[in-house]
């Protein structure tokens, strides 16, 4: 349990980042769970807003480069190929 003022204020804030986090990567994963269940000539359309999605999560370090790049190169391998 935070002790000082500034320990229960960084709490607080650490909380509010970790929902705001929580929030963005949720949206991401149901675009991508999404974009697959679309019909096959409306995939493509629709990649590079998931795309960049992705990037902007690795952006704003929500989650690591090298897992939005692998997160990229599956997702287009299963649209692109298939």
């Amino acid at each position: 349990m935070a002790n000082t003022k500034n320990a229960k204020k960084a709490a607080k804030k650490a909380a509010k980042k970790r929902l705001h986090n929580r929030y963005y990567a949720k949206t991401t994963r149901n675009a991508m769970r999404n974009i697959l269940e679309l019909d096959k000539e409306a995939q493509p359309e629709q990649l590079p807003s998931v795309v960049a999605m992705i990037d902007k999560l690795a952006k704003r370090n929500i989650i690591h480069k090298n897992k939005a790049n692998n997160l990229k190169s599956k997702l287009m391998k299963k649209i692109l190929t298939a």
